[in-house]
């Protein structure tokens, strides 16, 4: 999915929203868990009552790889029944991947080859040649690491050099010669409130995804305020607020009644532009 498909798919929906799915096998209805494969099952649900109203699904490897190979085979299922069900949504490996570049390049090959997904978030500590090869693949996206939302962002993303430029800033600068807009996204965490200003003066074009809306306390008013741009510019994640806002057997509806109303302030937002 190219960027124009992506702004397209914003504008018909009226929504910019991510639905992360976290699926923690001990956190699911407890009705689940006499399915063959339960983590399936509740993705298989969320994404059904939610799918008309976002327009990616992030799901996260770490949730996954937990179940080991159980985990991964729900994974694989979770990814084909998106492609094959709701062709339009834009799907977010969240794998926080980056190695040296032959290591990268394996990576890189199980995303986009084997597994055909449309993104994969990358670490960009290593580097250069640990992105490359995942920019090898003209039609997919990377998602870099920049200004994230957890508290021990502060422990180097913001260091300053001597110059004063902060190292979110460096990633920024730097990584904007590896590609262009139209296949980097970068992450910069909803918590970080004004702080989006400052990253749209180094990368005003580019997507933005944005976790932290919702459970971790981010302000979608905010994020838009000062991160929004012509072409929308966002995909503003939300995990736990959606996906486990009930635990009992209408779980799924619940899910869609928090999911509606993310979309439905992401309208009026969007009336903006």
């Amino acid at each position: 999915m190219n960027k124009k498909q992506l702004f397209e798919n914003i504008l018909r929906k009226q929504s910019f929203l991510c639905v992360g799915l976290d699926t923690d096998i001990k956190k699911i209805p407890q009705h689940l868990l006499g399915e063959e494969d339960p983590i399936f099952a509740f993705n298989k649900a969320i994404i059904d009552a939610t799918a008309d109203l976002c327009v990616a699904y992030k799901p996260n490897l770490a949730f996954y790889e937990s179940n080991g190979v159980k985990g991964w085979v729900a994974f694989e299922k979770t990814i084909n029944y998106i492609k094959q069900n709701y062709p339009d949504q834009f799907i977010i490996a969240d794998a926080k991947r980056g190695d040296i570049g032959n290591t990268s390049e394996m990576y890189a090959r199980s995303f986009f080859d084997e597994l055909n997904i449309d993104s994969v978030t990358v670490a960009p500590y290593m580097g250069e040649d640990s992105v490359k090869p995942f920019l090898l693949y003209p039609e997919k996206w990377v998602i870099l690491l920049a200004l994230t939302s957890n508290k021990g962002s502060h422990d180097f993303q913001l260091m300053e050099d001597a110059n004063g430029e902060r190292l979110f800033e460096k990633v920024l600068k730097t990584s904007q010669a590896w590609a262009t807009d139209e296949q980097m996204m970068y992450v910069v965490g909803a918590t970080q409130g004004k702080m989006f200003e400052d990253i749209r003066k180094l990368a005003p074009n580019h997507f933005l995804l944005v976790p932290g809306v919702g459970a971790q306390g981010g302000s979608l008013e905010e994020v838009c305020k000062y991160g929004m741009n012509n072409m929308c510019g966002l995909l503003v994640n939300s995990s736990r607020a959606i996906i486990y806002a009930d635990k009992t057997e209408k779980f799924a509806e619940a899910a869609r009644v928090a999911a509606k109303e993310v979309q439905t302030e992401m309208a009026v937002q969007l009336k903006t532009l």
